[in-house]
């Protein structure tokens, strides 16, 4: 029978508006380190009380994990997806409320969490190695298998603050995963990394819950979050929205966002945001699904933004991704002008020769250079044609072009 390993109980946080974390030095990290190692059990993180002059980030959140599970985690930007796995990270503290973390922690948060930038790459997977308790032959065993994961040979003795990010996360992942934590933190950051890579971490993620390990796995990808979890919490404006099985949560999630469900906006205390993606659909040709096209073109996609206050300099980005997260086509507009409400964003595309298969959108809407959202879009886009390329996937590839096909005597061979 398994046993719970972590107990979140009526956990909120509230942040001070503009004011940041401040930096770890090393003294900080092997100090965090010696707190962490006893025994190889975190205990309870507790909250400290409240000040004024905050915002929520999550309020009231309670849930249990058990051992060897893979909890998912979705939600909208800004829903409180990695804040509660900064607290389960000890990273920051909760504001009321407290988490019981039984095991050894390995996160991968955003790029930067747990490794020193002054320190070389080696430096950095022996510290890590020290912060989960391990012993140093236990590091040693592990350390090729670690470099050769993540593909930095060359690099393994450099200063890892001239990693480029690619690299940062490479490293982090490989070091998360290999040096055998009890609970694994995952979140959205695998996005940085190239295709090739995301698809080794998402394997290396159910070899580690196959061994009996238990993994929280943050994304905004739902192929990935059908994959890899049996248990999926939607969180909404720091709130937990649903909380169940991930096929009955995802399916929710989605339709929630195909009918342009207004994330956060129940809570009169939630932020308000500038402007945000509400929901997207195929406008041409219609069908009785917005997500679903059942021809090759012409083809118009729309997207729903609500815009609260006038943004004279926005700029904004879209990519089509196939299910592997290979980019299929993206474009970008800069420097345009939005006034407030409802404004709709429409694209028209001569054709989408797509293969039957699960495709989604990802957008992007910044003001200036300050990001204001950032979607990866539900429900995804389902190409509904019929197939005309090889009948072997193997085969097939991407594009779904209808081509005649013929046989004549070749001029060359007359005489």
């Amino acid at each position: 029978m398994s046993r719970t390993v972590i107990r979140v109980a009526s956990v909120s946080k509230r942040y001070d508006i503009g004011q940041r974390e401040r930096y770890r030095t090393l003294r900080d990290v092997l100090s965090r380190a010696l707190t962490v190692r006893r025994n190889g059990i975190i205990g309870k993180v507790c909250g400290d009380g409240v000040n004024a002059g905050h915002i929520w980030a999550l309020k009231d959140v309670s849930f249990e994990v058990q051992e060897g599970e893979i909890l998912g985690f979705i939600g909208r930007n800004g829903a409180g997806k990695s804040t509660i796995l900064r607290i389960l990270s000890r990273i920051t503290r909760p504001t009321r409320g407290w988490a019981d973390i039984r095991g050894r922690v390995g996160s991968l948060l955003e790029v930067g969490t747990g490794f020193h930038p002054e320190l070389t790459g080696r430096e950095n997977i022996y510290l890590n190695g020290a912060i989960l308790g391990m012993k140093k032959r236990d590091i040693s065993r592990k350390f090729d298998e670690i470099v050769t994961f993540a593909e930095v040979e060359k690099f393994v003795e450099t200063p890892v603050k001239y990693y480029s990010s690619g690299m940062y996360v490479r490293l982090a992942f490989a070091v998360a995963a290999h040096l055998e934590p009890d609970i694994l933190l995952v979140d959205e950051v695998l996005a940085v990394g190239d295709v090739g890579f995301q698809s080794k971490c998402i394997g290396k993620v159910d070899d580690v819950a196959r061994g009996g390990r238990t993994v929280l796995f943050v994304s905004h990808q739902m192929n990935q979050i059908r994959r890899l979890c049996g248990r999926t919490i939607w969180l909404d404006a720091g709130s937990i929205r649903d909380m169940g099985p991930t096929p009955e949560v995802v399916s929710g999630y989605e339709r929630a966002m195909s009918a342009g469900y207004r994330v956060g906006f129940e809570r009169p205390e939630a932020p308000r945001v500038k402007a945000r993606f509400l929901r997207w659909e195929v406008v041409e040709p219609r069908s009785p699904q917005a997500n679903v096209l059942r021809c090759h073109g012409p083809v118009a996609i729309k997207f729903v933004v609500e815009v609260n206050e006038v943004l004279p300099n926005v700029q904004h980005g879209i990519g089509l991704y196939d299910n592997e997260r290979r980019l299929l086509w993206g474009t970008a507009v800069h420097r345009f002008r939005l006034d407030r409400g409802m404004q709709e964003f429409i694209y028209k595309l001569p054709m989408l020769p797509l293969r039957p298969a699960t495709y989604s959108w990802r957008v992007t809407l910044f003001d200036e250079d300050r990001l204001l959202d950032d979607w990866e879009c539900v429900p995804e886009l389902l190409i509904a044609t019929a197939p005309m390329t090889h009948w072997r996937d193997e085969w097939a590839g991407t594009l779904n072009i209808p081509c005649d096909f013929t046989v004549s005597q070749s001029s060359e061979s007359e005489g």
